[in-house]
């Protein structure tokens, strides 16, 4: 049997000579980033509003503090417990295998503080639109990733995205342990389905905040027109914001016909780049160093496409995306990412 990352390389190889006579062509005219995958509304959106102030140590706590439920689970917690940066309510233990310490607790002591992984991704690995989803993946790509972002490697192109400085901080922060016992934790768990894509030609009002679409509900509910973007949004933003339920996932309201034209362009390239199957896989579901694709977020596929594209993330094995990237443009990204999220992960 052929060794994965042999037949790897050479397909990553084979995706960049064939991309050449579609680059020569021209480089798409650089449009700013598609705001919607960014969970912004215009260049103008806030920046992820600064977390609370520690309540000082001399307060005195709420004599009963509400408890939280969700059905299914035995378990309640406070707020502030669902909350802890340090350990973050686990509703569903029995749904993962036994967290280790650095992504049940991070590493307060560290320097910089290292936030519990399960805080972001969740004890589960499915992660949020504005991070990522975490399962799925091979151990050599999810330690690739860990040093790219320790090294600066991977950046955003909108600098309102500010948890990927966290993210970079974390890395950093980490031993090499810490990141291979991260990396075996959260490659164990396999993907499943969390985001359902929906063709719509209108999508609920949603308010942008901490970068993820929230709906709107009471008076101010309704639809609007979609337009040229996808609004990902939590199925119910309750338990998505308050709760941090593991298992309520995501609705991607994606343009109609957008999954078709995406399947075009993913398998055949459409004319303009290369087919991403070549690299990723028949069924995209990656290879050794090359990632899955399948089930993914639409928002976090459309941002690594833009930031690979100018220059934003630039670890190992991203530079050979450049070429095939450069003809594409955020009509693209969007089609692309549409179709992808679709898939079964």
């Amino acid at each position: 049997m052929r060794n994965p990352l042999a037949v790897a390389v050479a397909l990553v190889f084979a995706a960049w000579s064939g991309a050449g006579a579609v680059e020569a062509a021209g480089t798409s005219a650089d449009q700013g980033p598609p705001l919607w995958a960014w969970g912004f509304t215009s260049p103008d959106d806030g920046v992820r509003a600064a977390p609370p102030a520690p309540t000082p140590a001399t307060a005195t706590p709420p004599a009963n503090p509400r408890q939280h439920k969700i059905p299914g689970s035995k378990f309640s917690f406070t707020q502030a417990q669902v909350s802890n940066r340090y350990a973050p309510a686990d509703w569903f233990p029995e749904d993962h295998p036994v967290m280790p310490e650095i992504v049940a607790k991070g590493r307060e002591s560290a320097n910089p503080q290292i936030y519990a992984c399960g805080l972001c991704h969740m004890p589960n690995g499915k992660g949020r639109p504005e991070n990522a989803n975490v399962t799925g993946l091979t151990y050599e790509y999810f330690m690739q990733q860990l040093k790219d972002f320790k090294n600066g490697k991977r950046t955003t192109s909108d600098k309102r995205k500010t948890n990927t400085d966290l993210m970079t901080g974390f890395a950093k922060a980490m031993t090499d342990a810490e990141m291979e016992i991260a990396a075996r934790y959260f490659t164990s768990i396999p993907s499943t389905p969390w985001v359902k894509v929906i063709e719509s030609a209108t999508a609920p009002k949603t308010l942008a905040r901490g970068g993820v679409f929230l709906t709107l509900t009471g008076p101010e509910a309704g639809t609007e027109p979609l337009g040229q973007r996808i609004i990902e949004t939590p199925i119910s933003a309750e338990d998505f914001e308050v709760l941090r339920h593991p298992r309520s996932g995501f609705i991607a309201y994606v343009p109609i016909g957008s999954v078709k034209k995406g399947e075009t362009l993913v398998r055949t390239g459409g004319g303009k780049t290369t087919a991403c199957t070549v690299c990723h896989g028949v069924d995209l579901k990656g290879l050794g160093p090359v990632p899955t694709l399948a089930g993914r977020s639409p928002s976090y596929l459309a941002r690594q496409l833009y930031d690979m594209q100018h220059g934003n993330r630039t670890g190992a094995w991203s530079p050979l995306m450049a070429p095939v990237l450069s003809s594409l443009n955020n009509d693209d990204f969007l089609l692309i990412s549409a179709y992808l999220a679709s898939l079964e992960p």
